[in-house]
Order: C-alpha cells, then sequence, then structure tokens
C-alpha cells in the first residue's frame, strides 16, 4: 500500500525572533505615547483632549449653533463615535455631560436640556433623553473653522477630516481647566476668571517679559464654579504660577444667622469645587455618630438651586470658628487643588509651564490664526478682484463681447487674446446674465472693486507689521472681556480671596462633649469615673480591703493633676479615665511610676492658681498650676527629692499665712511670702527637726484664722490666739494648742 504524501502548510510571514523585554518597552512606549498625546493631556493652545474637540467639531457639523434647536445627545455620541472617536459611547457621553455641567466647568461649552446630573453626586439621565447644543463660549472656540485658520488630518478610518486643533478665540486652558491622567505624567490645572485671563494677556502684549508678580495681581487665583474661598498666601500663589506646579487650599464659605432665643445656626452657602454634596452630609453624619464632632449637633440639607447647608452647635457657647475648624480639619469642606500645569505645547511636547509660558503660546496660536485667517482672506479678495476687472472690461466693451459670443466659433480664445483676460475673468463673463448688463450693476462692481482694494491694502498691510498684528490680537481680547466683563452674570468671581488660616489651636476641653463625673481612687491606686457628681457620703464598692482614698467631682473637659511622693506632677484627661462599671483599673496603666512610690494628692487642674509642695526634709516652695501640667505619662518633675527622701504635701497655697506641722509634734506659723515661688527644685527649709520631718502643711487666709479637723468637726482658731506659734521660716516651732489632732494632721 503506497504511504499517503505528507504536505506542509505554507508559511503565512517571516518569523522574527525578538528579545521579549524589546518588544515590550517598543509597544508599552507606544501605548505611553498615544495615551499622552491622544487622550489625557490638552493641547496648550485650544486646552482641550482630543475627546472634546470631536465633540465639538462634530455638534458643529450638526449645526447646533446656539441660536439653533436641541438635538438629542444620543445623535452627537453617535455622529463622534461613528466618524472620529472609536471608543465607547459612555465615555464620549460623559465627556460631553461635564461639558454641559456649570458645577463642573467654570464656563460650559455645551448648553445642556434635562438632566445632566447636580452637584449631589447625582448621574446624569440616558443620552437618549437629553438634549444639547453649543454655548456662546463653545462658538467662539469654533470662530473661523472655515477659513484656513487651523490644519485638519485624516480621521481614523481616513473617510473623513477632524481638526488637529482649534482657532480657540476663547482661552480655554486657564478659563476651564484640565484634569488627566496619561502614562507616567498627569495634569492638574483649575479653572480661572476670563475677565482676568484678558487682563493678563493685555498686559503680557504691552510688556512681552512681564513679571509673574505683576500676573498674579491682575489674576489673583483660581476661580471655581462652585463658589469657595481660596486661603492661601499670595508668595504661595507666585510661586506656584512661576513654576507650574503647587496646590491651593479651597474652604466652603459660610455664615452665622442668629435664630430665636439667642441662639445661632451656621450656613454654608459655597462647598469646594469636585466635593459632592451629598457624599459631604453622609461623612458628616458618620462622624457626628461616632462622636468626633463635639461641638455640632445636628446638620440638615435645605438646599434648593442653591446650596444652604444649616449646621446646629450643640450650645449657642460654642464659638463658631472652632466648630467650622473642626469641620475644615475632618472633612470635605476645605480640599486642596493641585496645580500641574502639564499640556502639549506648540510642538506636541509634553512639558509643565509656568503662567507666563501658558499665556504667551495661546497669544502665539492667536497670532497663527490671524495670520492663517488674513492670508485666506486675502486669496479671496484676489480672486474677487481678478473676477471684478474682468467685468470692468466687459462693460467698457459691452457690444464687442456680445458681437464675439454671437459670431466667434471659439469666443473664450477670442477674448482672451483681445483683451489678454485670464481663464478665470473669461469665464465669469461668459457666465455673466443678462440682467447684470444694466448701468447700476457696473456701479455696485466699482463699488465693490473700491472696497476690496483698500481691504487687501489693509491685510497686506497687517501681515507685513508685527505690531499691528499684535494690536489686532489686543482688540480680540478687549472684546472677549466685554463679553465676559465682571459685570456680566457668567463673568463676575465666584471664589473670594480669603487669609490664609493659622494654626488654630482648639482648646481640649472644647474638643470633647463636657459631662459631668465624679473621680474616685481608692487607697491600692484603683481608678474610675462614675457618671454624675455623686454626693460625699453615697455608698461605693470597692474591693474587699480596699476604700477611698480621693473623691472629686468634675467634668469630663478637665484635667485630673496626681502628686506623687517622687515629686512629679502627672496629667490624665478626665475623658480618659475608665468608666464607673467595676472597680476600674490601677492608675499605674495612665501614668508612669513604680509601685515604690504612692500618691500625695489629687485634684482638678485649675489654671492660674498655686499650690505649696514640700517633701519629708521640710523643704518646699510655691508653684504655680500652669508648670506642673505633664505631656507625657512619664509626668512633670517639679520637686526634687533626694534619695531616701519622699514628697508628702502639695496643698492649695489660698492665703497669705503658712502653719507647718512635724512629726515631733511642733507646730510653726509664719508668713507665706517667705516662701518663693519656682518652677522646680527642692525649696527652701520650712521648718528645722532634730528628729522625723515634715508631717504636714497648710496655708490660710490672716483674718479667717486656722481650721483643722478633729473627727467630724473643723475648728478655727483666730491668728491672735496663735501668736505664740507665730514664728520665721526655719524655726523649730513648739507645741500645738490643746485640741489638735494627735496625727499631726489638719485634716
Amino acid at each position: 500500500m503506497a504511504k499517503k504524501a505528507t504536505t506542509t502548510p505554507p508559511p503565512v510571514g517571516e518569523i522574527k525572533l525578538t528579545n521579549l523585554a524589546e518588544a515590550l518597552g517598543e509597544r508599552y512606549l507606544s501605548y505611553a505615547l498615544s495615551t499622552i498625546m491622544s487622550r489625557s493631556l490638552p493641547d496648550v493652545r485650544d486646552g482641550l483632549k482630543p475627546v472634546h474637540r470631536r465633540i465639538l467639531y462634530s455638534m458643529r457639523q450638526l449645526r447646533l449653533d446656539p441660536g439653533s434647536g436641541f438635538k438629542k445627545s444620543a445623535r452627537v455620541v453617535g455622529d463622534v463615535m461613528g466618524k472620529f472617536h472609536p471608543h465607547g459611547d459612555a465615555s464620549i457621553y460623559d465627556a460631553m455631560v461635564r461639558l454641559a455641567q456649570d458645577f463642573a466647568v467654570r464656563y460650559p461649552m455645551v448648553e445642556g436640556q434635562g438632566n445632566f446630573g447636580s452637584i449631589d453626586g447625582d448621574n446624569p439621565a440616558a443620552m437618549r433623553y437629553t438634549e444639547a447644543r453649543l454655548t456662546e463660549a463653545a462658538a467662539l472656540m469654533l470662530q473661523n473653522m472655515d477659513e484656513d485658520t487651523v490644519d485638519f488630518r485624516p480621521s481614523y478610518d481616513g473617510e473623513n477630516l477632524e481638526p488637529a486643533l482649534l482657532p480657540a478665540a476663547f482661552p480655554n486652558l486657564l478659563a476651564n481647566g484640565s484634569q488627566g491622567i496619561a502614562v507616567g505624567m498627569a495634569t492638574s490645572i483649575p479653572p480661572h476668571n476670563v475677565a482676568e485671563i484678558c487682563d493678563c494677556l493685555s498686559h503680557l502684549l504691552k510688556t512681552p517679559n512681564a513679571r509673574i508678580e505683576t500676573l498674579v495681581n491682575l489674576m489673583p487665583g483660581p476661580d471655581f464654579p462652585t463658589g469657595g474661598l481660596l486661603c492661601e498666601t499670595r508668595d504661595t500663589i507666585v510661586e506656584a504660577y512661576r513654576t507650574g506646579r503647587g496646590s491651593f487650599r479651597m474652604r466652603a464659605k459660610w455664615v452665622r444667622e442668629e435664630i430665636k432665643g439667642g441662639g445661632y445656626q451656621i450656613v454654608v452657602t459655597e462647598i469646594p469645587y469636585q466635593v459632592a454634596k451629598s457624599r459631604l452630609i453622609e461623612k458628616i453624619a458618620e462622624l457626628l455618630q461616632d462622636k468626633k464632632l463635639p461641638f455640632l449637633d445636628d446638620i440638615n440639607d435645605e438646599s434648593t438651586t442653591d446650596i444652604r447647608l444649616v449646621l446646629t452647635p450643640k450650645s449657642r457657647t460654642i464659638d463658631p470658628t472652632h466648630l467650622m475648624e473642626q469641620l475644615f480639619r475632618q472633612t470635605d469642606l476645605e480640599t486642596r487643588f493641585s496645580l500641574n500645569m502639564n499640556a502639549l505645547d506648540a510642538n506636541q511636547t509634553p512639558r509643565v509651564m509656568g503662567l507666563p509660558e501658558v499665556l504667551q503660546a495661546y497669544l502665539d496660536h492667536r497670532r497663527v490664526v490671524l495670520q492663517r485667517r488674513s492670508k485666506f482672506r486675502l486669496g479671496e479678495i484676489e480672486r474677487r478682484l481678478e473676477i471684478l476687472d474682468g467685468y470692468l472690461v466687459a462693460y467698457l466693451n459691452i457690444d464687442e463681447v456680445i458681437r464675439i459670443i454671437r459670431f466667434e466659433d471659439e469666443p473664450k480664445a477670442v477674448m482672451m487674446k483681445k483683451w489678454k483676460l485670464s481663464n478665470t475673468q473669461t469665464d465669469a463673463i461668459l457666465n455673466m446674465r443678462l440682467k447684470a448688463l444694466r448701468k447700476l450693476e457696473e456701479m455696485e462692481i466699482k463699488g465693490e472693486h473700491k472696497e476690496l482694494s483698500a481691504e487687501r491694502k489693509t491685510l497686506q498691510s497687517l501681515l507685513a507689521s508685527d505690531d499691528k498684528q499684535w494690536e489686532a490680537i489686543g482688540t480680540e481680547v478687549q472684546e472677549l472681556k466685554k463679553l465676559y466683563g465682571p459685570k456680566t452674570p457668567l463673568g463676575k468671581r465666584r471664589t473670594e480671596l480669603g487669609e490664609a488660616p493659622s494654626a488654630m489651636i482648639i482648646p481640649l476641653e472644647a474638643m470633647i462633649e463636657r459631662e459631668p463625673i465624679t473621680v474616685v481612687c481608692s487607697s491600692k491606686g484603683w481608678i474610675r469615673a462614675l457618671k454624675g457628681h455623686v454626693e460625699p457620703g453615697t455608698e461605693i464598692k470597692f474591693k474587699e480591703g480596699d476604700w477611698a482614698k480621693f473623691q472629686l467631682q468634675a467634668e469630663t473637659t478637665d484635667k485630673l493633676v496626681i502628686f506623687a511622693t517622687n515629686g512629679k506632677f502627672y496629667t490624665i484627661p478626665c475623658d480618659k479615665l475608665p468608666g464607673g462599671r467595676g472597680h476600674g483599673e490601677p492608675v499605674r496603666l495612665y501614668v508612669d511610676f513604680g509601685n515604690e512610690h504612692d500618691i500625695v494628692a489629687m485634684m482638678i487642674h485649675k489654671p492660674g492658681s498655686k499650690l505649696l509642695v514640700a517633701a519629708h526634709d521640710g523643704r518646699g516652695f510655691v508653684v504655680s498650676t500652669d508648670e506642673i501640667i505633664a505631656q507625657t505619662k512619664n509626668g512633670r518633675q517639679v520637686l526634687s527629692v533626694p534619695d531616701g527622701v519622699e514628697a508628702n504635701v502639695c496643698v492649695p497655697a489660698d492665703g497669705d499665712m503658712l502653719a507647718v506641722i512635724g512629726d515631733n509634734r511642733k507646730l510653726l506659723i509664719f508668713k507665706l511670702s517667705e516662701v518663693p515661688e519656682m518652677t522646680r527644685g527642692r525649696g527652701v527649709m520650712l521648718q528645722k527637726y532634730k528628729d522625723g520631718g515634715l508631717s504636714d502643711a497648710k496655708v490660710y487666709t490672716k483674718a479667717e484664722g486656722l481650721t483643722w479637723r478633729l473627727g467630724d468637726k473643723i475648728r478655727t482658731e483666730t491668728h491672735s490666739n496663735l501668736k505664740d506659734w507665730i514664728g520665721e521660716r526655719a524655726q523649730a516651732g513648739r507645741l500645738p494648742p490643746n485640741g489638735f489632732p494627735k496625727a499631726n494632721k489638719f485634716g
């Protein structure tokens, strides 16, 4: 049996071996260039990305001029996708919707009819339900398109031509800004006020090397469609515009409204650019639920066509600036808009430009448009004058022209030879209607010839003079400013200029919800905060063998101060204390002092008051309570105690006399003024001892006398009865009066 012949398939093409890294690099570079050039970065001259340029051009082809009727958005999207932009219809419609949203672009290019979304973040209606047409600003962008002002290139399928650039009689890049992310680069340009841009352009025409500071004087910053406050220093703004990189701090605009009963509410009337109102309200509501906004009680949205967010404070005593500062720090009521003026220049090279470069690039583009438009018009005039010259020859020799047409076999050749006419002139004469032979028509032709000759001379003079070209551009800029001046509804500046916020320090107590508590610390150092103010004598449960050592009425906004035997002061915010359920937690979880030390005194911090602190060796001094607050768990060393000595006295220094008693039961009274006020140290000797040391001390007022506790009773001795114990600091003293506690404590 014969073997079956095997056939090899013919080669489909030449196979080349290529390094994977090289192939990947080449293809990724192509993708990156496509993204940069054809999708993400705008052209510095017209400020548009290709998709926006194609949308406007398609709408022009559909004759959707500002004065015409609306057409379905689906029709526009279909034309753009089918003729110029072979991408998804959703991306085209999204770009078109953004051009129509007055809260997204400062000067809309599309006038929408129907639901085009809202500042709440709502999506627009489907394209089959909405209609659109061009705005006046878009008409300026497309002005003189038919006068050879820009180059055209084949579309993606080669069946149509699309503009590579728009004439842009409107400074769109700065006016509406642009944002995009390409491969390895991005752009972020905020919108600005057209009238201010025109002022900068006019100044740059007069002073080509204008200082950036002068330009910023004329255009002090962005002008966002949603208004708000621009809170940035002038130096920061100048530097951002000089380098083309920076950021701008934006804040919501708010006012205080008085309400019945002496209270007030805060009304937010404008929010930062690109902040969705509904998401902003949700964020504030979440913070309220998490109790992270102690100043705020409620938020209500009373917005209609204008924004009106009503903020209700928890108390009329709350400073509204503190409340808003807290919201600015935690919500999108304050945002930053980055500036990165990265765009394609006239050579289609992406680069970051400063403000003068961007303005000059626009002026250069307008000059090119002016030159091309003038040359195009000059060419039309030349062609028309050529025809008019032929008409005039015909009128002067009308009888001969008629004879030649009637009797000559080739009248065109005869006429061209006889009067040296061009082919165009001869065709125009031969195509002339009989009614044009009137005398009146001859006069009109002579008048038109005269006007066109004068216009030709003007255009030739314009093209020959750089100064006249810049003067013409300056006139265009001034006309544009009239259309979008500060007195027009669309041209009026919306973003106000405010001062850069200072580093406002909000008091800690203002950040905490104020509630009454009772601080309880046991003899074994277990601390807790009971809700409300518990009256002394109320039964409080402790662990077996433990009892209350300190019980203080306070509020959650207070600071608890602890003085320990090591001479250190420790600070604990009362809102950080454990709750009243159970037996609390060891105080050593909140402050760092060892088991060898104990608590001498516990008090609520009162700013501006004074304390007397002393150690067992009899040394001490007066310290201000402003100097004892500790910022860390390690505490603040105030009273220096040597080894083997413990601090054991911390009492209020409210008075003018000081009574001290030692372990040896000797009492000494002297003037408090003899004790110095210090911030740190060992202090001075208060009383001398042969044996033991200082047991207790008390500051009292001379007029009120000295008091001490004896059991459940309070005994008072007038100052005049204590003459035998009054002396000078550092004396030994003498035995106290009868009835003084045997524990040698004032109680």
